[in-house]
């Protein structure tokens, strides 16, 4: 018997069977391709919501966490995916340079934002009023990441490529059958596949569409993450992603032109070299109501679990939402209030 099926093989998935693997559990992971959030996902890990000024709820305990945890990932699987980098925000007056020092004083956020104006020179990146460091960031390469995670699942004959049919699960009070493969225990991680999951599609995760662009710009030189309006983010190669945008009606995969507008004009604000427009993604975040994660247990089925809701944060949040619902699987220690689905659950 195994003691978990993982339905889902992205960044929540991944970091389930991660804290499985640590912790000496045998699991089976189930995955397709109908959601690709985490592949398209620029992966940026930031601790400060930079356009406010402010800190997600545990922020700072949750970069201390996810450091060793992708450390531990890319020995294993021999892979870096991992790339510190620092992040600018482009000051638009000395107004918003005001606005930055207060925030600087401010309990917790003095450790993540720094004191001194980045007056760096880039030649087609005029800032007038300079940048405004955020410190301990970077970006995964998520799209590396799930390849590699998944290449070493199937080698060790943990991964099964199919979708989940739902119609073939069995729940019994001690134990779940699918598909000849008994579990002590379920946990879906589909994103906004969450929809077709006849368990969990009454919990309100709207989800929420974004695009962004990959382009070329050889003069370009940056070094750092920079954000104003639009991010610019450099993975190397001469090559940059700019995003994102936020869409909250159209729930499709597909790139559209509108975004790719909005986003070139933002850009075009922004530096004034010559670039081209490498490709042209799109996903739907896994994004709820009040931007909190969903984990936790079915209310009427002790061994069906979820972890999901992980929205523009997945990076950060995966590892220890997966943490916290599997120290409550396996050591009924609740999650906090404001993650747990039972506030969606009546």
């Amino acid at each position: 018997m195994k003691d978990y099926l993982i339905i889902g093989c992205g960044l929540a998935g991944i970091s389930f069977a991660e804290t499985a693997l640590k912790h000496n559990k045998t699991f089976t992971v189930f995955t397709d391709t109908s959601q690709n959030s985490s592949i398209v996902a620029a992966g940026i890990y930031n601790p400060v919501i930079v356009k406010r000024l402010s800190m997600p709820s545990g922020a700072a305990a949750h970069m201390d966490y996810i450091k060793p945890f992708y450390a531990e990932i890319e020995q294993r699987l021999k892979v870096t995916f991992d790339h510190k980098i620092p992040l600018y925000r482009k000051f638009a007056s000395v107004e918003e340079q005001n606005d930055w020092f207060a925030a600087t004083d401010k309990p917790g956020l003095s450790a993540f934002l720094s004191t001194k104006i980045i007056l760096k020179h880039y030649d087609y990146l005029p800032s007038p009023f300079g940048f405004g460091e955020v410190l301990h960031t970077g970006y995964a390469d998520t799209a590396l990441l799930v390849d590699n995670y998944k290449a070493f699942l199937k080698k060790n004959n943990l991964l099964i490529h199919e979708s989940f049919d739902y119609n073939s699960l069995e729940i019994h009070d001690s134990y779940i059958l699918y598909k000849g493969i008994m579990a002590k225990n379920i946990v879906f991680a589909e994103g906004f596949g969450i929809h077709a999951n006849p368990f969990f599609s009454n919990l309100p995760l709207a989800g929420t569409k974004g695009e962004l662009l990959l382009v070329r710009a050889p003069l370009l030189k940056l070094d750092a993450i920079v954000n104003a309006g639009v991010f610019i983010l450099p993975v190397g190669n001469d090559l940059y992603k700019v995003g994102a945008t936020y869409e909250w009606t159209d729930k499709t995969s597909v790139p559209t032109a509108a975004a790719k507008a909005e986003l070139l004009q933002k850009l075009n604000g922004l530096i004034t070299c010559d670039y081209e427009v490498m490709a042209h993604y799109a996903g739907i975040r896994p994004t709820t109501k009040d931007r909190k994660a969903l984990i936790g247990t079915h209310p009427k089925h002790k061994r069906v679990h979820l972890l999901n809701g992980l929205g523009t944060r997945g990076v950060m949040l995966g590892p220890p939402m997966a943490k916290q619902l599997f120290d409550f699987i396996e050591h009924g220690i609740e999650p906090d209030p404001s993650v747990n689905l039972s506030r969606f659950m009546v």
